[in-house]
């Protein structure tokens, strides 16, 4: 009877690992979600030590088993959840590395050289004792972040194209029909970053940003607008503005040549000439074209335009929004969110548009193609599109805005805001690592982190009346977002498989759990 329970507990777990991780497939060996993407590249979704977790993700003992038996003293973990990994560092030896940044999001680009350099350091130690080493990296899925460093390291250590990184992730990782590896639009501009970054020297400069202007056009009611960035060493998103009712200049045919934007974009400028303009403009990557045209109001589609040919919701005004305070960042990591809601009854709001996008000032500003030295100022440039969705995924809901440009400046002139260059530790040298997150978070799943659609309490409080007839939902009230997410889990698990050391993928068999639980 005893007997009995137990096989039918091992295969319960299972059953619940399988409806966790989604239509994907297991390690046939011990029953682990693991894949190899290269041979000394191993990406995992995170495991934990405690439960009822373990019962549905990768035990840590388990995991720690396998990887002691096929490689011995050779492997390491480096992990990048800010949400806590589930597990002590003793359970894994001590043999791990903590670069934590949140869930759905880039890393910080002053993390990227770091983490290169010390995974280098561990895959190319000349000691014969470290000949085989691996490294495993893991976040939550073992897709969005793990996959943004897996490739960032094939890029810059091992001369991969981007295209080629991307694709053998893909392959390796995800089953047919499932998508790509690496899908969030912020964590793929990142890539592209790291393929810059790694044909121009690796050399990074980290200065703080301020945020001049937003011009969005095509805006429709309840959207709030919010700048938000990094603090807490990554670790921690920070909102750092939610823009006010009397920050928002509904534009005329008038208004338009009055702003910064158009200082900026050289507009104002009585010498008849672009010279300038060219030369304190950086052109974003989204528009070949030098960013010279200013929201007027010829320009928002009506609903007979052309340039919108899918049946969205048409309409929306053409603002610029123009802070009453100055908006500076202590990086170059800088995001937009955008949150759109309608009003309801009884304290009760619908939130239905929710969107954000990542970009670096520096790799806006062309740094890395003009020797380090980017533009001390630039426009970026994006689609609603083109946005990243609700949890790392496609999804935004209903249209909130057609296109958006951001005027920003570097305040590297400024004595108090002097510029950080950062560059990848050279071979054998020691590379800083960053604090860890409470582990324990990582074993405890929160089912209300994140942002989503439907019906929200509305938050009462000074920004209320303040956004395009929106209130604000920011539950923190020092602004501070610590990411702590559960297993609604924009990292999508759906279609990741897994693939052993030779590249052949893991079919789960009847009773292979009981080896690995």
């Amino acid at each position: 009877m005893q007997q009995y329970y137990e096989l039918s507990h091992h295969e319960m777990a299972s059953i619940l690992r399988s409806i966790v991780a989604g239509p994907r497939l297991r390690n046939a060996e011990a029953g682990l979600d693991l894949c190899y993407v290269t041979d000394n590249i191993i990406v995992t979704s995170g495991p934990s030590s405690t439960y009822p977790q373990r019962a549905y993700r990768n035990p840590t003992d388990a995991l720690v088993k396998f990887l002691d038996e096929k490689h011995g003293e050779k492997w390491a973990i480096w992990e990048f959840r800010a949400e806590g990994t589930g597990y002590p560092d003793t359970e894994v030896h001590g043999r791990i590395k903590h670069y934590p940044w949140p869930d759905h999001h880039p890393p910080p680009f002053a993390l990227i050289p770091n983490i290169m350099a010390s995974m280098r350091n561990w895959l190319k130690d000349p000691d014969p004792k470290n000949d085989g080493a691996v490294v495993v990296v893991h976040c939550k899925a073992g897709k969005g972040r793990s996959g943004t460093v897996a490739c960032s390291y094939l890029i810059s250590e091992e001369q991969w194209t981007k295209d080629d990184a991307l694709a053998r992730f893909t392959a390796r990782r995800m089953r047919a029909g499932f998508g790509a590896g690496v899908s969030i639009p912020s964590q793929l501009r990142w890539v592209e970053y790291v393929e810059r970054w790694s044909k121009t020297g690796k050399v990074y400069m980290e200065r703080p940003i301020e945020i001049l202007e937003l011009h969005v056009w095509g805006l429709r009611d309840g959207v709030k607008v919010a700048i938000e960035g990094f603090v807490d060493d990554g670790r921690t998103i920070k909102n750092f503005h939610v823009f006010r009712k009397h920050e928002r200049l509904v534009v005329d045919g008038t208004a338009q040549n009055n702003s910064i934007f158009a200082d900026l974009a050289g507009l104002n400028n009585t010498s008849g000439t672009t010279q300038a303009r060219s030369k304190t403009v950086a052109t974003s990557k989204f528009d070949t074209k030098q960013s010279s045209t200013l929201i007027d109001s010829t320009q928002v589609p009506s609903p007979a335009s052309p340039t919108n040919p899918l049946g969205h919701e048409t309409g929306g005004g053409a603002v610029i929004f123009q802070p009453s305070t100055r908006i500076i960042l202590s990086t170059s990591d800088i995001c937009i969110d955008f949150e759109r809601r309608n009003k309801a009854t009884y304290g009760w709001t619908m939130v239905t548009a929710v969107a954000h996008v990542w970009f670096n000032a520096y790799f806006e500003g062309l740094g890395p193609e003009h020797n380090a030295k980017p533009s001390p100022n630039g426009i970026f440039e994006i689609e609603w599109d083109a946005m990243d969705g609700i949890k790392g995924s496609s999804r935004k809901g209903t249209r909130a805005l057609d296109r958006l440009a951001v005027v920003w400046k570097a305040l590297d002139e400024e004595k108090q805001a002097l510029p950080q260059i950062i560059t990848e530790p050279a071979m054998g040298e020691p590379v800083p690592e960053t604090r860890a997150a409470d582990w324990r978070k990582g074993g405890a799943d929160s089912s209300g982190s994140g942002k989503d659609l439907g019906m929200r309490v509305e938050s009462p409080g000074p920004n209320s009346t303040n956004t395009s007839k929106a209130s604000s939902i920011k539950s923190s009230k020092s602004g501070l977002r610590q990411v702590t997410n559960g297993d609604d889990d924009g990292d999508s698990v759906a279609g990741v498989k897994s693939h052993r050391l030779d590249g052949e993928s893991h079919i789960q068999h009847h009773g292979a759990e009981a080896a690995g639980a």
